[in-house]
This record gives C-alpha cells, sequence and structure tokens, in this order.
C-alpha cells in the first residue's frame, strides 16, 4: 500500500505545481517508486500532470473533469465524487512506494477547493503537506494563515504537527501598497540567498503553529523565467527573426525609448528590450551590445512598424548569435503593460525550466523526512535524479580543487561560478583574469571568491624546470618546455602532477586528443591499467546505465576490451551503480560466428578469468542485453541478459554511434566522458557541451580525485 501525500495550497498562487513537481524529485532521489496523480482537473489545460510527464517520466492518470466535479458537488453527492478519487488514486499509485496527490488550487469564481481537499484528505487517508508563500507578510503572519488553512483541511485535527513547504521567499519581500502596480519582472528577479537567520525565523513562526517546514524555496530568477518564446505566444507577436527565441530567456524587461545613451544604460543580461520599431538606433545599439558579447533576451519592436532591410542588414552578425526580434501592433506602453501580465506559469514544453524547478525544489527539500518515507522493502533503484544528486553530494564532501585550463570559454565560467556556489569543487580557471570577469559580466555571472583566477602566461615559468625533469628521457629542453607550457592544458596537468590540483577538466574548445596527451605524458595511467578509456553515463528515463567505451579505443583487442569491461565496471560500482557487464556484439551466444564476434567473445572470457566477482557475459546483443522479454529468448541462462547496468561495446565506430544515437533520439542526458585508467583525474568535454554537462563533469572529476587518494591509503 503506497504512502499518500496531499498537496494542498494555503492561499492563491502559491506555487502547488512546483512544490509537487519538487517532492516528487526529492523522493526519486531516495531511490524510491514514486506516482503521481491529479484527481481533479483544473480549468482549462491540466498543466501539473504535463509536467510531470515531461520532468518525472510517469503517467498521471486522466483527471475527473471539473465539469462532472462540480455538478456532483452541485447535487451534494460529496461520497460519489470521494469514490471516484480513490479508484483513481488506487490505479496511479499501484506498484509505487509513494503516491504524490495534487489538490485543488483554489481559481476566479471557486468557493469548494478547501472542502474538496478535506474530503480528498479523509478519503484517501492521506498525509497533508500544506504549500504557502509569502505575499508581503511577516514570517508570523504567514504561519498564523497557514494554520488557519490547515484546520480548515482537517490537518491539525490529529494534534499532530502538520507538514509545510514555503515557496518563493525573499529574503526582503516587498510590500505592495494598496493601488501600486508592481511587474512580475521584479519579483522574478529577487534571488537573494536567505541568510540561516531568515530561515529560522519563518520556521520558528511555522513551529509555534504546529507546522512543521520540511522545505524553504528561496525566490529565483531562473525558476520562474519564461523564454521569448512564450512571450511571443502570450502577446500574439509576430516573429521577425526567431532566432534562440525557444531557448533564450527573460530575466528582465526594459522600455527604451529614450536616445541611444539613456537607453544602453538598462541593456543587461536577459533583459527584453521593447521599443518602437522605428527606432532604428536602439536596434542597432542592441545589436552592437550582443555583438560585443552581452546576452540580451530579445528586443520587441512596437507600434506594428518594422525596420527596413538595410537597418537589419548592419545587424546581421548579431542577429546570427540567435537574437530574436518580434513584433506587435500595440504601443510600447501598451505592450508594456501586456508583458507585465503575463501568467508566469511553466509551459507543458518546457524541459529545461521544469527540470530546473524540481532540482531547485527537491534541494530544499529535507531529506530526513523524504528518507522515513522511502522505508521500503524493495531493492531501490538508481533514478538519473538520484544519480545526479549523489554526484553533487560526493562531490561537496570531497572538497577538491579543479583546473579548468580553458578559463575564458563563456560555458567554463558560468560552469565554474555554478560549481564554486553549490559546493561541488574549488574551481581554478586558466587564462587573463580582466578577460575572464569580462566574460562573467557579460554573461550575468557574479564570480564567487572562492573560483581563483591564473593568469598561464605570469605562472608558465615556474614548471618549466620540472616538466624538463618530467621528459628529460625524451630530451625535452627548457626551451621546448616553455613551448609545451604556452598551452593552458599542459600547465594544468603540471599543476596537478605536481599535486597542486586534484584533477583536470578540459575539452569545451579543443579535441579529446589535445586533453589527454598532456596527461599521458605526465601523469601516466594507474598501477595495474595498461590503457585508458572512457564511459558515459546514460541517463535514461528509467535508470542510469553506463557505456564503454565511446571515446578513445579505435578497435581495441580481447585483451583491452576485458580491460574496458573491468574498468567500466569498477567505474559503475564506484558511482552506485551495481555492475552487470554486457559485452556487445551483432551476435548473442552461439547463434553467429566471425572474427569480431570471437573477439568479443575471448573478451568476455578473459575478463571473467580476472575479475570473478563481476557478472560479465557476452556476445549479447544489445536488445538481448537490455530487454527482459528478449533475454528470456535469446540467453535464457545469462546472469546478465535482460538486466545489464554496463555496456562494453566492441570498438569505438560501434560505440560512439550508439551513445550519440541514443542520447538524441531518445533526448537522454548523457554525463561524460569520464577517462579511466589514469593515475590522477583528466575528463574530456564535448565541444558541444551544456554548461550543465560541465558542471557534472567537474563533479565527477572531483569524485575520481577522491577514490584516487583513497587508493593511496
Amino acid at each position: 500500500m503506497a504512502h499518500t501525500l496531499l498537496v494542498a495550497p494555503a492561499g492563491r498562487q502559491v506555487g502547488l505545481t512546483t512544490a509537487c513537481l519538487g517532492l516528487v524529485r526529492a523522493l526519486d532521489r531516495q531511490g524510491v517508486r514514486v506516482a503521481f496523480a491529479k484527481p481533479i482537473a483544473a480549468r482549462g489545460e491540466d498543466r501539473v500532470s504535463a509536467l510531470m510527464r515531461l520532468g518525472a517520466n510517469l503517467a498521471p492518470p486522466e483527471p475527473i473533469s471539473r465539469a462532472e466535479a462540480d455538478d456532483l458537488l452541485a447535487r451534494g453527492d460529496d461520497q460519489t465524487l470521494m469514490e471516484r478519487v480513490v479508484a483513481l488514486c488506487a490505479g496511479a499509485a499501484e506498484g509505487a512506494d509513494v503516491l504524490v496527490v495534487a489538490g485543488m488550487w483554489p481559481e476566479p469564481g471557486m468557493v469548494h477547493s478547501s472542502r474538496v481537499n478535506a474530503l480528498m484528505l479523509k478519503a484517501l487517508d492521506a498525509e497533508l503537506v500544506l504549500v504557502g508563500s509569502p505575499r508581503g507578510e511577516t514570517p508570523s503572519e504567514l504561519a498564523h494563515s497557514m494554520a488557519i488553512a490547515a484546520r480548515s483541511l482537517g490537518g491539525l485535527a490529529e494534534g499532530g504537527p502538520v507538514r509545510c513547504v514555503l515557496n518563493r521567499v525573499s529574503r526582503r519581500p516587498a510590500v505592495v501598497q494598496a493601488g501600486e502596480a508592481r511587474s512580475i519582472w521584479a519579483e522574478a528577479g529577487e534571488d537573494e540567498e536567505l541568510a540561516p537567520a531568515d530561515l529560522r525565523a519563518y520556521a520558528d513562526a511555522l513551529e509555534a503553529e504546529k507546522l512543521r517546514p520540511v522545505g524553504i524555496v528561496p525566490s529565483r530568477w531562473d525558476l520562474t523565467s519564461p523564454r521569448v518564446k512564450d512571450l511571443a505566444d502570450h502577446l500574439g507577436a509576430r516573429v521577425i527573426r526567431a532566432g534562440d527565441y525557444d531557448r533564450r530567456r527573460i530575466r528582465d524587461v526594459a522600455l527604451c525609448a529614450m536616445a541611444v545613451p539613456g537607453s544602453i544604460k538598462v541593456f543587461r543580461p536577459g533583459t527584453l528590450i521593447i521599443t518602437p520599431g522605428d527606432r532604428s538606433d536602439i536596434l542597432v545599439a542592441a545589436s552592437m551590445a550582443v555583438q560585443n558579447g552581452l546576452p540580451l533576451a530579445g528586443l520587441l519592436l512596437t507600434g506594428g512598424v518594422v525596420p527596413e532591410e538595410h537597418v537589419f542588414a548592419l545587424c546581421e552578425s548579431a542577429l546570427r548569435t540567435g537574437l530574436p526580434v518580434l513584433s506587435v501592433e500595440q504601443g510600447s506602453y501598451a505592450a508594456a503593460n501586456a508583458v507585465a501580465g503575463m501568467n508566469l506559469q511553466i509551459p507543458p514544453d518546457d524541459a529545461v525550466r521544469v527540470e530546473r524547478v524540481m532540482t531547485a525544489v527537491a534541494d530544499r527539500i529535507d531529506p530526513t523526512w523524504t528518507r522515513t518515507l522511502a522505508a521500503t522493502a524493495r531493492v531501490p533503484r538508481l533514478s538519473p535524479p538520484a544519480f545526479r544528486y549523489r554526484l553533487v553530494e560526493e562531490a561537496r564532501q570531497a572538497r577538491k580543487r579543479i583546473v579548468l585550463p580553458e578559463g575564458t570559454e563563456p560555458r567554463t565560467v558560468v560552469a565554474a561560478s555554478i560549481a564554486a556556489e553549490r559546493g561541488i569543487a574549488r574551481c581554478v580557471l586558466l587564462g587573463n583574469p580582466d578577460e575572464i570577469r569580462d566574460v562573467a559580466r557579460k554573461q550575468g555571472v557574479t564570480l564567487p571568491e572562492s573560483v581563483e583566477l591564473l593568469d598561464p602566461a605570469q605562472v608558465a615559468g615556474r614548471y618549466v624546470a620540472p616538466l624538463v625533469e618530467r621528459r628529460k628521457a625524451k630530451g625535452m629542453t627548457p626551451e621546448q618546455a616553455a613551448q609545451e607550457l604556452s598551452d593552458p592544458i599542459m600547465i594544468g596537468t603540471m599543476m596537478m602532477a605536481l599535486d597542486e590540483v586534484d584533477g583536470v577538466v578540459s575539452g569545451a574548445l579543443h579535441t579529446t586528443a589535445h586533453t589527454i596527451r598532456p596527461a599521458l605524458q605526465l601523469i601516466k595511467t594507474a598501477p595495474g591499467c595498461d590503457l585508458v578509456s572512457s564511459v558515459f553515463f546514460m541517463c535514461l528515463p528509467e535508470q542510469v546505465l553506463v557505456f564503454g567505451d565511446c571515446a578513445v579505443n579505435p578497435n581495441p583487442t580481447a585483451e583491452q576490451l576485458a580491460d574496458i569491461a573491468i574498468q567500466s565496471a569498477d567505474s559503475a560500482r564506484a558511482f552506485g551503480i551495481e555492475p552487470r557487464v554486457a559485452m556487445l556484439s551483432y551476435s548473442t551466444g552461439t547463434s553467429g560466428a566471425g572474427e569480431d564476434v570471437e573477439k568479443v567473445r575471448r573478451a568476455a572470457e578473459l575478463a571473467r578469468a580476472l575479475r570473478p566477482d563481476l557478472a560479465v557475459d557476452g556476445p549479447l546483443q544489445y536488445d538481448a542485453a537490455i530487454m527482459p522479454d528478449v533475454a528470456r529468448q535469446k540467453a535464457p541462462k545469462s546472469p546478465v541478459a535482460g538486466r545489464a547496468t554496463v555496456f562494453v561495446f566492441p570498438d569505438l565506430n560501434t560505440g560512439n554511434v550508439t551513445y550519440k544515437a541514443v542520447q538524441r533520439s531518445a533526448n537522454v542526458v548523457s554525463i561524460g566522458p569520464m577517462l579511466q585508467g589514469m593515475a590522477k583525474p583528466v575528463n574530456d568535454l564535448s565541444r558541444g557541451c551544456l554548461v550543465e554537462d560541465i558542471v557534472f563533469t567537474i563533479a565527477l572529476t572531483a569524485i575520481q580525485a577522491q577514490q584516487v587518494e583513497r587508493r593511496r591509503k
């Protein structure tokens, strides 16, 4: 029987959807089998169920329509409605440990949402989780109003504390005076970190009302910022240049009607510029700012006027960067009011924002509480959210110093800032400090003091003698060493060789060979390893799989394949994945023959002989390795088939094509490549990597460094 949580609002616009998303993610991190249901539909679009399908890969049941529910309530037939709610939730909870149920939220003209939530709380024998959000109240005023809501739902009838989540909490909540108009963008921009005293004030006030906070979520602009596409849809705007309008997010809005010197003062990262369509000077000025590296969100041209093509020709370089340009018929002030009135709810197709919200809220949910909900006799699975959460937590504990040689690359700068803020690692950026700070400013990032900026031109000289010493057998001269050290990747590798840093992450601008060559020359392989290989952690919807080797060895021998299998299995276990190794081929068992099949068969035999503690089987086809029904037909006696977690490909061609096909076609997040077999961790990035990819690679590297340290002891 699943433990049921009813998540109900303590007022209007408290962020019930975000609370449900974050709670599901927090439970998923614990390896809990979680299900979700919204028993009674909202008016219009059922967004929360759509977002659950998008962000958590859950399949909530179709809710009871509002018309049906309202009709039953109007006839006083509460019991029939609740019978249908119980049946719907029972179906949703099948096979789950915890069922999260979204209560009804008050909509305009609705008077019965609290009554229905109270009925569901009893009918489902659920535990109440109350969601509130401060709207100018003091902590004690908010707690008092939430206690009233809890009593109206019957949550305090037993006398025990009611769990609650506070959403969108700002350090200095703004009090809006009667009749005062306040832009939603100003509210979205308040993302100051809550001080311990602020958190304590809210927690104490809630505890005094017998409400137990299990999560206090601060206001953050990136959780509420819509895409330019969302704004275009809201306004019905004409899209003059789409650019990256489905990816760029609006952090702020500025109405520019002054001359250029006054207008450019409001040009900031993430700003949507609203300006009359006949102000070509503002369009050109904004384009120049973009060309200089300022990432504006886009331009909204008003008055139904579109500049002539020769004006756009002047701006073409900026437009090619993806700068969106929209046009509306309204005047500037009417358009600005329409923008301010935009609903900031998450659209059902915004996967990036859903992921941010789920992660941010889950980070604030008390893990002690979710662990009590996770108590189950079932073997927990390692879901992608659980895997990423484990990476971050283990990296935080490791507290390693990681060097990023591509220190002026914009994605790397942003990733270093995030890694420092989340405590993942102490990052060292190699590059001219002034240039790094300028890149950070243009990206809208404030680098924490813990991020070290190191100018490679200033420090290269001190590594000449140590490099000559390490490469003297190869005839290295001081002049050659100085030349080698003009490459920041060589400097970063020397820093690691001398134990000044614990790991190296590079590759956003350079090839894999460029990244690992200095490491192979200076760091060498780990004891007992004869080659360097790689793995990707493939975050499928239900679990994380390990793919190796998809990045380094073009055509490994049987002996090398066995080594790759053992390294990949050890990497999987080190990151919380129970290794069951499938040696892949186009043949399963004895169904096929040939040189390629025999190589895989020999590799599997060697791996089992070297490591009898590992579950290794091959040759196996991919479908036989991963699908239980296929495994029962093709390899019924295999200890691996149908349940493999580590997939070893026969060559680089097969592995690289397969991982990219899975990643792109199935929209799967892949973390890696993580290099294995090195004496110290050096990790490569894809040149098409995202900021998030770099952050998780930094975390992987920090954990590897911790593992190296443990082996030495």
